[in-house]
């Protein structure tokens, strides 16, 4: 079977409506049974949440949300729809943030993704991701087993006793980071370790850069990338045709302007933003913190899901500036203020040892009396004082920057 199921190959138009279906449902189901998303959503009417236009209008959650919530209403901050008894896990990521996992089924999705990768019933897998505190060595667990694979617990560290397992039970796949797989190829061949079984690798939790994947195409591995968090499980993967990353079947996602909720246009760079619809943690409108951009079209591989880019940077430009935080979102509000700006880029630098702003923004037709109104709005929303200069249409790079930091300080 070339496809995990049919839902990957279904027709665009069917799909977009079965989410926004079920969209309704998740959202009755967060104000129902967990009392953070009832305030949250306060004023929403969940049956009134039924197209992408409504959906982004509700606000967006962030990290640094889940983390306060966490700390007054501990451990989960009231945003679980199931009872602790429900439960069989609380995980611990860095920050601390609070995942919670439940055993029964592939509770973070991530079977599809192995699947794709090319994991079949009846393989080992060698797991490396690490089983303590974090999520990350059962979510890949989990997954493995969704594809009727037989699962060694590797876990991180412990090379020589890894090798020792890989070459006597022979797995032929690999789940971990690209950087440990290469140390165990490394280590392998220093010790004269058999460790050839492994012809498939799904990895992720760092960036996989193109030499590294020729490394491992070159010794007989095919290497594909998934991504995900601890918080949404699941977001987008890999397939054979590496073009690009397809979206999960189980969430719905936005690619928004850094700072605020606004969608983009396809192609732009922007904020990923993750509506889960797993009933036992419903994440609505969650902001990863990472960016990416919408790609056109349909992967080759029969897959009809809309792609991304894939991991492109991290959406968090907050940065300060003769002692005061500015923040993307400022910025944004900036930008709004004027609707004859285009896209916007702050550029701080320490000319002579002193900090400067230049709000650089893409205007068709400029004059000195909008060079003084923007440059009087940036003064008061951010308190501090800055440069303005025009630029033509279409010349700011799309990269989804938007606070350039290019202080030197040597």
């Amino acid at each position: 079977m070339e496809h995990y199921d049919d839902l990957e190959t279904r027709d665009p138009e069917e799909r977009e409506r079965a989410l926004f279906e079920e969209l309704p449902r998740q959202i009755s189901n967060a104000k129902t049974n967990a009392a953070g998303w009832a305030e949250i959503l306060a004023d929403v009417a969940p049956n009134h949440i039924n197209s992408r236009e409504a959906l982004a209008e509700l606000p967006v959650t962030r990290k640094s949300e889940l983390n306060d919530r966490q700390n007054s209403v501990p451990p989960l901050g009231g945003l679980i729809a199931a009872g602790s008894g429900e439960l069989n896990w609380v995980f611990c990521s860095p920050g601390p943030i609070y995942e919670p996992g439940v055993r029964n089924g592939d509770f973070w999705r991530m079977g599809r993704a192995l699947y794709a990768a090319g994991f079949r019933r009846g393989d080992i897998v060698h797991n490396t991701f690490a089983y303590h505190l974090t999520p990350a060595g059962h979510m890949m667990e989990a997954g493995a087993h969704a594809c009727g694979c037989v699962v060694i617990p590797g876990g991180v560290g412990n090379t020589e006793q890894q090798l020792q397992a890989i070459s006597h039970i022979r797995p032929k796949g690999y789940v971990g980071t690209p950087s440990f797989l290469r140390i165990l190829l490394e280590k392998a061949a220093e010790a004269s370790l058999d460790v050839s079984s492994i012809t498939n690798a799904a990895v992720g939790g760092e960036a996989l850069p193109p030499s590294l994947r020729d490394y491992f195409r070159s010794g007989g591995i095919d290497v594909l990338q998934s991504y995900g968090t601890a918080d949404l499980g699941l977001v987008a993967y890999e397939s054979p045709a590496m073009e690009g990353m397809i979206l999960d079947e189980g969430v719905i996602v936005e690619i928004v302007r850094p700072g605020t909720g606004e969608p983009l246009d396809e192609g732009e760079v922007g904020e990923v933003v993750v509506t889960s619809l797993n009933p036992t943690y419903p994440l609505i409108r969650f902001a990863t913190g990472d960016l990416s951009a919408i790609l056109s079209g349909q992967s080759p591989c029969g897959r009809t899901n809309t792609r991304i880019k894939g991991w492109m940077g991290r959406a968090d430009q907050t940065t300060k500036v003769k002692g005061m935080f500015v923040h993307p979102q400022q910025i944004a509000e900036v930008t709004a203020r004027h609707s004859e700006i285009g896209r916007a880029r702050l550029v701080v630098d320490n000319t002579n040892h002193v900090d400067v702003m230049t709000l650089q923004c893409e205007v068709a037709n400029g004059s000195d009396q909008l060079k003084t109104a923007i440059a009087s709005s940036l003064h008061t929303i951010c308190k501090l004082k800055g440069d303005v200069i025009f630029r033509k249409p279409g010349s700011l790079p799309n990269d989804g920057k938007i606070i350039d930091d290019v202080r030197t300080y040597e």
